[in-house]
Parts: C-alpha cells; sequence; structure tokens
C-alpha cells in the first residue's frame, strides 16, 4: 500500500527520485502513464495487470470506452529505477503533467502519483475544501470514517 506526500525534484535529464518507501512497492519495473486531473500514475505490474484486466472488460461498442481506454494506453510505459532511486521519466508524460522541476509524489492506495507542484497545490487545496461534501456523497460505501 502506497501513503503520504514527498516532494522532489526533476532534473535536467528528466529524472525524478523515487521515495524510498515507494521503491519496494513498485518493484525494479513498474508502469507508468496519463492519470486522471493531469498527473502520472505509477503501477506496481501486479496492479497494471489487474488494471488492464479491467480495461479489457470495457464495452468496445461505446466510444467513450474506446476513448478512455486509448488515453490510458497510449501513454503508458514500463519504466525501471536505477541505483540511485530515479526514473526517467519521458518527455511526452513530463509534458501532458506539467512536470518541470518541483514535483510531488504522493500514494494512493495501490498507486504512486506524481503531480507538478503548482497543480497538486491548487487541486488539494480545492479538493480539501469540499471534503466534508465528496464524503457525504460517498455514504453508502460505509467507509467507516
Amino acid at each position: 500500500m502506497f501513503l503520504g506526500e514527498h516532494q522532489h525534484t526533476i532534473d535536467g535529464k528528466g529524472r525524478l527520485i523515487i521515495p524510498s518507501r515507494f521503491r519496494e512497492g513498485l518493484g525494479e519495473k513498474f508502469v507508468l502513464t496519463k492519470g486522471l486531473d493531469t498527473c502520472l500514475f505509477a503501477y506496481p505490474l501486479e496492479e497494471w495487470a489487474i488494471v488492464e484486466r479491467k480495461m479489457r472488460s470495457l464495452p468496445m461498442t461505446k466510444s467513450d470506452a474506446r476513448a478512455f481506454v486509448r488515453f490510458f494506453f497510449s501513454g503508458a510505459t514500463e519504466c525501471e529505477i536505477d541505483k540511485q532511486g530515479r526514473v526517467l521519466i519521458p518527455a511526452p508524460l513530463r509534458e501532458y503533467a506539467g512536470l518541470k522541476k518541483e514535483t510531488i509524489v504522493i500514494g494512493v492506495s495501490s498507486r504512486v502519483e506524481m503531480w507538478a507542484k503548482d497543480k497538486w497545490e491548487a487541486y488539494s487545496a480545492d479538493a480539501a475544501s469540499s471534503v466534508e461534501e465528496i464524503a457525504e456523497k460517498m455514504e453508502d460505501l460505509d467507509l467507516g470514517i
């Protein structure tokens, strides 16, 4: 399980240090792809296999399903962590997420997300102002909170 928030800097070659507590969970190789809300999603290979199975079950006769699968898979790439704990984030993914220098890396249960610092701060502030309202809408899930 991935938890927490960490701030790191992308170097001039597009490499980002993966927090040590996330490296073990992601494994030597993992899948990095375009995420929702203009961040990047990183999945351990085992978790990616689950996501892939769920995507395969979407009805390809529906244009929204086809569009979502294309979006999600077209940006996906298998990545490796180097000996210094860094990952090279491909330029198209850095561009999509607006990753330039300051980057926030967060754990979200089964995946890791990578955010441009300014985008994360804006998203986080917006979400914090409405978290009670969101929780009320989700009350039927019985999260035990």
